[in-house]
C-alpha cells in the first residue's frame, strides 16, 4: 500500500467524495485510487523478512520524522497566542438544529462569555456547534482538524484552524493549550480523547485539569461501569473515578471548569 500523491486544490473548492486534506493542503484523489492517510502509512506493519521493503520503509520513516517535527512546529506557532482555553469533544455526526447541536452552541457561547478560548477538532457536528457558539459570542474559536478518509472538513466558525496529518501531534495540541476538557455525547473518537485525558491526569502528567461530561443519561452508564467493574475489581482507585465530573447542564459544566481555579 502506498501513499497517494494527489493534485493540490484551491481553498474555495467544496469538499466532496474526491477531496481530502493531506496535512494543511487540500487535495483531490484521482478516481479509482485508494486514499491512504499519513497515520495509516506510518503505522502499517512491514514483514521484516522482506528485506527490500523493510529497508525502504526504514528510510521513509527516518525522513518522515522531519514531517512530524514540522507539524509540531506549525502547531506551536498556530497556537502560541491562544489564551486560557477549554477543549471540547463530541460526535461529528450530530445534526444541525438537533437538541444536542444546540447544547454545543450554548456551551461554546457560555465558555466564550466566561473568558475562555474554545478548542475543538474543527469538524462538523458537536465540534461545529461549539465553535459556532464561541465564534458568534466574539470568542476565540480554534479548530484542530485531522486527515481522514471520511468525516473531515473544517467548519466555518473558526478564528484559528489547522489540519494535522498525525493524531498524536493533534492530541498534544488539545492538551498543551487547554486548562480543561468538556465532553458532549460522542462516539469512539470522543471516548478515546476522554480516556486519554483521564490517564494524563491520573498519572500526574497534567494537574488541576477538570474533565466534565455533559449529559447524565448518556454518560451515566459509563460512569456506572467504572464504579461497578473497574473500581469494584480493584483496577482503579476511588480517586480515579472522581477525576470525571458528570453534569446535566451547560451552566454546571462551566461552573465545574471554573471551580478548579483555572480562572
Amino acid at each position: 500500500m502506498t501513499e497517494v500523491t494527489p493534485e493540490p486544490l484551491d481553498d474555495d473548492l467544496p469538499v466532496d467524495d474526491g477531496v481530502r486534506y493531506a496535512g494543511a493542503v487540500r487535495v483531490r484523489v484521482p478516481e479509482g485510487d485508494e486514499y491512504v492517510t499519513s497515520d495509516e502509512t506510518l503505522l502499517q506493519w512491514v514483514d521484516p523478512s522482506d528485506r527490500q521493503l523493510a529497508t525502504e520503509r526504514t528510510a521513509q520513516d527516518s525522513w518522515r520524522v522531519l514531517r512530524i517535527q514540522s507539524e509540531f512546529v506549525a502547531g506551536f506557532d498556530a497556537m502560541r497566542e491562544v489564551g486560557e482555553a477549554v477543549t471540547v469533544f463530541g460526535s461529528a455526526r450530530i445534526a444541525p438544529g438537533s437538541a444536542a447541536y444546540e447544547t454545543g452552541v450554548e456551551l461554546g457561547r457560555k465558555l466564550a462569555q466566561a473568558g475562555y478560548s474554545v478548542i475543538t477538532g474543527g469538524g462538523p457536528g458537536a465540534m461545529e456547534a461549539t465553535n459556532k457558539g464561541a465564534f458568534e459570542a466574539g470568542g476565540q474559536s480554534v479548530g484542530l482538524n485531522i486527515e481522514l478518509p471520511f468525516e473531515q472538513h473544517m467548519n466555518p466558525y473558526l478564528t484559528v484552524g489547522m489540519n494535522f496529518r498525525y493524531f498524536f501531534v493533534r492530541k498534544t495540541m488539545f492538551v498543551k493549550y487547554a486548562q480543561a476538557f468538556v465532553c458532549l455525547p460522542g462516539g469512539v473518537g470522543t471516548l478515546d480523547e476522554l480516556f486519554e485525558a483521564v490517564t494524563l491526569v491520573q498519572t500526574g502528567k497534567v494537574t488541576k485539569f477538570p474533565i466534565v461530561l455533559i449529559g447524565r443519561t448518556f454518560w451515566g452508564p459509563l460512569t456506572d461501569w467504572l464504579r461497578e467493574s473497574l473500581l469494584a475489581g480493584g483496577m482503579v482507585s476511588p480517586e480515579d473515578v472522581g477525576l470525571v465530573t458528570v453534569v446535566d447542564t451547560v451552566d454546571q459544566a462551566v461552573a465545574a471548569v471554573r471551580a478548579v481555579g483555572v480562572r
